[in-house]
């Protein structure tokens, strides 16, 4: 099924989109980590937000997610791993393909700081979806850098299709099988030639044909190379619309105040600037439909 509207992120400012585009009977989708991980979450106490003061970050994330929800807005939990723009948006969130007319980038603060040769290498031997390009290692050496909850499951299924996996992490990992040796490791650089041939951690080299880094969340700036930004946030206008046709942003991607309010804000305003989007679009096909140039009636 392809929606009208996707939203990366499930945070304040995608889901006060979510609400605002199905205002509009949009079609949305939203895909993000579980709300409950949002940073918001972590807050004690927020007493800023009008109208609602005194509650916790989970209280009224929950709250958030609940008015989305009944709004008729649908949800997948994973990280988008990789973006196509082509005939629309399509995502993929582990084996899963989504698609959409109109993106809304909410993802928050990604931290995307690279690790050296990390740029370089990427589709030469550095990936972040073991999903993805698992099978293309096959019975191959592989380091996997676990920087997310879900790292020892990604190792383990890269494990199970025969890879030679190491998995390299600051901190002990849970549920990693028995089979798979773990390094401890922070300081960390991409070493290769045409292709990957190892990851330096913390000094040490450890050969490898490929080396699967997986983060919390993929940067916007990864999944969208065109994007622009401006000191590391997205660029957006009054609008909320980027550079790219047909992609909006909103929330703590596109730079300070990092606070709730701006972000519910920017939400609002970036789904009704997709839904206009999506109607100027639909208008123009209807006239290049009727158009008696484009059907050879004269």
């Amino acid at each position: 099924m392809a929606y009208d509207i996707m939203v990366l992120g499930s945070g304040p400012a995608g889901l006060a989109a979510a609400v605002a585009a199905r205002s509009r009977d949009k079609s949305v989708l939203v895909i993000g980590n579980p709300w409950q991980d949002s940073p918001l979450a972590r807050a004690e106490q927020v007493d800023n937000y009008p109208g609602l003061p005194g509650r916790t970050g989970m209280e009224l994330l929950e709250e958030f997610y609940r008015h989305a929800e009944n709004a008729g807005a649908e949800f997948v939990v994973g990280k988008a791993l990789s973006l196509l723009a082509w005939n629309g948006f399509s995502v993929t969130v582990g084996s899963q393909v989504c698609q959409g007319n109109a993106l809304i980038l909410a993802p928050g603060v990604v931290r995307s700081a690279k690790y050296p040769g990390e740029a370089e290498f990427l589709g030469r031997g550095v990936s972040y979806c073991a999903t993805c390009d698992g099978m293309l290692y096959r019975n191959r050496p592989v380091v996997v850098v676990g920087l997310a909850p879900d790292s020892p499951q990604e190792a383990n299924y890269l494990h199970s299709l025969g890879c030679q996996v190491v998995y390299v992490s600051p901190r002990q990992p849970q549920g990693l099988e028995d089979g798979i040796p773990y390094v401890k490791a922070g300081k960390l650089a991409v070493q290769g030639g045409q292709t990957v041939t190892g990851l330096e951690a913390d000094g040490a080299l450890l050969p490898c044909a490929g080396v699967f880094i997986l983060r919390r969340a993929v940067a916007p700036t990864d999944l969208l190379p065109a994007l622009e930004t401006e000191e590391g946030v997205i660029r957006v206008d009054r609008r909320m619309a980027t550079n790219i046709p047909g992609v909006f942003a909103a929330g703590d991607c596109t730079g300070g105040p990092l606070q709730v309010s701006k972000a519910v804000g920017e939400g609002h305003v970036a789904a009704l600037s997709a839904c206009e989007y999506l109607d100027h679009q639909l208008t123009k096909e209807r006239k290049e439909t009727h158009d008696p140039f484009q059907q050879g009636d004269l």
